[in-house]
């Protein structure tokens, strides 16, 4: 079955971890096509993983099987899940870089209790249990290769997510996209993703900015309006980018370099009246 596999990992292209868990797939099921989205998030970034999963997998499409690995407790108790929505199967560690998927199907911010979020109807998550499916003997430090790799092959020739291990009903999240409020006039978020341009994605979408007058604050530095294009305006500028979410750049630049950026660094939303 020429099934789609998407990989999404922090595992960065220098090394032959990527082509190692390609080769696993390929093994299973020859005709699988597999496609990259990221290697390079940061290493052990969970929130960076999640947003840009998160600004990619409904693009593919339905059926698509998207396997992410970025996964600081490898080899510890955390679980490996298959999460499946209505159009997709994804299969991860169970430590919140599925966050951005789970989102979309509540009718809020996720809200969670100790790391833990309710699966919202429409969505139904296993715990991979059955080791019969892995490869053997299992490296303790690359699930990646021994365990989701293969799943997700047997996963693209038909095989279903029960096949695998047990239902659950909750799975780790990471704390709501990480924004808070400062004050009634200032919302406090973070770069959650820096592309190849040196871009910064933040981790504000259109929808959590103001009706009203604001301003963007990043590194000691205020610009006081959204443009529309990369180009309309001089310098640092803000604008909603594809993703739907508020990107700082540097007309012709990098913002990254211009500001010394990194994934993580704290972003304010300030109404001009404050």
């Amino acid at each position: 079955m020429n099934a789609i596999i998407t990989l999404t990992t922090d595992f960065g292209l220098a090394d032959a971890y990527v082509a190692a868990m390609k080769g696993v797939i390929l093994t299973i099921n020859p005709e699988a096509k597999i496609i990259d989205i990221c290697h390079s998030v940061s290493p052990q970034n969970l929130a960076q993983a999640a947003f840009v999963l998160s600004t990619a997998y409904h693009y593919f499409p339905e059926g698509t099987i998207h396997v992410v690995v970025v996964d600081p407790g490898v080899g510890t108790e955390r679980r490996a899940i298959i999460l499946r929505t209505p159009e997709f199967d994804f299969i991860a560690p169970d430590n919140g870089v599925l966050s951005g998927i789970v989102e979309p199907f509540s009718k809020k911010r996720l809200r969670h209790e100790q790391g833990q979020v309710k699966l919202p109807a429409g969505l139904k998550a296993v715990s991979i249990t059955r080791p019969e499916f892995w490869r053997s003997p299992v490296s303790a430090t690359f699930h990646g290769r021994d365990i989701f790799a293969p799943v997700a092959a047997q996963l693209s020739l038909g095989a279903s997510p029960e096949k695998f291990g047990e239902d659950i009903d909750s799975i780790a999240a990471l704390p709501g996209h990480g924004l808070y409020r400062k004050s009634a006039d200032i919302l406090v978020g973070q770069i959650a993703h820096i592309d190849h341009f040196g871009n910064l994605f933040t981790n504000f979408k259109r929808g959590d900015l103001p009706g009203e007058p604001f301003i963007v604050e990043i590194s000691g530095r205020l610009i006081s309006a959204l443009s529309r294009t990369y180009g309309e305006s001089e310098g640092l500028l803000a604008l909603i980018g594809s993703s739907g979410y508020l990107e700082i750049a540097v007309k012709g630049g990098s913002a990254r370099d211009f500001l010394k950026a990194a994934v993580g660094d704290e972003v304010k939303i300030r109404l001009k009246n404050s």
